[in-house]
């Protein structure tokens, strides 16, 4: 049996980070990781494989770096995990022992087995596997009217762009008022719902599929909750990921009440020597302190560099206390953006906040060709003006500005500070620094508190 000092399994984005940063921090160190395809996938860009890209090997991903820094990769997959010997063994039969060992196994797709037909064929899932979505890109091309369930970022982003291919009827069915509404406040789930429905996508709204019906085994109509029958010969179930930590509970790590390995703040498990990262780990979330669901790879990257660091020997502090989901995409032209608090999950988390709203466009003057109106809202802390959260809409600039104010949340960060912020402008890359949207909105934020 041959022994490494550092068994990672899993080869995603966390898996990866995990790898690459642990071995620069400690060369000698033997490290190993497991990966069960030949090919991964960039997670996020899966949904413009089907037009922007066009071809899924546009969007790969894989360990190279870990490799290049001096790393061992197996294709292999990992079925069995014993903690007394301190031993994994794949599926091929293969036995390996670790003195460390890291679960970087993700997230798997949520499977709706509550809706009758859900096991037909031609209904398809956007897993995170590059033969799966290869498949799917292939089986796509030929059909002609496609129901996607599920309107948060990965429904809507596979909507509007299957949509843009020629001879395709899309139909976008989600069960809430709006789309983006676990990720967006009321405000913004409108705008972003009106974006989506100006593309070719049609979207329905309020709306649930009952029943997923077949003809010869295969998908033939659906059932919607309206009493609307819809005819389509492919679906694509966009409902949700959960945590891959199957093989971590086999093992017999503690999972919380969302399946998600429990780990500590520097990513331990209760097993010494054994840790957890990204999607298939608990997250806390960085305002409520109470337990979080999370699944992005920014914010996995996130741990996994901490981890890294940290792996034998804790040499760097964890500089963050929680999780501080940060969203952005972009749908028909508009990129949308958000992190912290909103109006929504303000109320659900019984926090007391004051926000203000300050719209220019991204250039200035704002008379350029490619000008675009944006839109920002700021949330602080009425008792000490902390900045909580924020939500920008507009040009492709917010999908940068959002990381600002994400940053300024875990600085703790004040309205009153952000009064003096230095910034840099210029008439095609920014709005006039006479009135910085930011800056502005933290005005109108402290005016507000002044008049409390």
């Amino acid at each position: 049996m041959k022994k490494y000092d550092v068994i990672i399994i899993g080869a995603g984005p966390a898996g990866i980070i995990t790898g690459v940063t642990a071995k620069k921090q400690n060369p000698d160190k033997s490290m190993l990781m497991f990966k069960e395809e030949e090919k991964g996938l960039v997670p996020c860009g899966i949904p413009y494989i089907f037009h922007k890209l066009g071809d899924v090997d546009k969007n790969v991903m894989g360990p190279k770096p870990f490799v290049d820094a001096g790393g061992e990769v197996l294709t292999e997959r990992v079925v069995d995990v014993n903690f007394e010997d301190k031993s994994v063994k794949t599926e091929k039969g293969n036995e390996f022992s670790y003195e460390k060992l890291v679960f970087a196994t993700g997230s798997e797709v949520v499977i709706p087995t509550f809706i009758p037909g859900y096991d037909l064929e031609n209904v398809f899932y956007i897993k995170k596997s590059y033969n799966y979505i290869k498949q799917l890109f292939e089986e796509i091309k030929p059909k002609k009217n496609i129901v996607i369930v599920g309107g948060g970022f990965i429904g809507a982003e596979v909507a509007e762009q299957i949509a843009l291919q020629p001879d395709k009827k899309v139909t976008l069915i989600e069960s809430e008022a709006c789309c983006f509404s676990k990720a967006f406040s009321k405000e913004l789930c409108e705008v972003a719902t009106e974006a989506l429905q100006g593309t070719a996508v049609d979207v329905k709204t309020s709306t649930k599929v009952e029943k997923i019906n077949g003809d010869n085994g295969k998908v033939s109509t659906v059932s919607l909750s309206t009493g609307e029958e819809l005819a389509c010969d492919a679906i694509i179930m966009a409902i949700g990921y959960k945590p891959n930590s199957g093989l971590a509970k086999k093992a017999g790590l503690e999972l919380n009440k969302m399946g998600a390995i429990v780990v500590d703040n520097y990513e331990r498990t209760q097993v010494k020597d054994v840790c957890a990262v990204g999607d298939c780990s608990q997250t806390i979330g960085f305002l409520t302190g109470c337990m979080d669901y999370v699944m992005l790879a920014s914010t996995a990257t996130a741990e996994a560099r901490v981890l890294g660091h940290n792996l034998f020997e804790i040499k760097i502090r964890k500089n963050f206390s929680g999780t501080l989901a940060v969203f952005s995409t972009e749908i028909n032209g508009m990129t949308m953006a958000a992190t912290g608090l909103n109006d929504t999950n303000a109320q659900a988390a019984n926090v007391h906040y004051i926000s203000a709203k300050f719209s220019d466009f991204d250039t200035h003057p704002g008379g350029f060709e490619e000008t675009k109106p944006m839109t920002l809202k700021l949330y602080a802390s009425p008792c000490d003006g902390s900045i909580l959260g924020g939500e920008i809409w507009g040009g492709k600039s917010a999908g940068e500005m959002i990381n600002t104010i994400s940053l300024a949340i875990q600085k703790g960060v004040t309205v009153y500070e952000l009064v003096s912020f230095q910034i840099g402008s210029h008439p095609l890359l920014t709005s006039a620094p006479t009135k910085t949207m930011l800056i502005k909105a933290a005005e109108m934020i402290i005016a507000k508190i002044g008049r409390k």
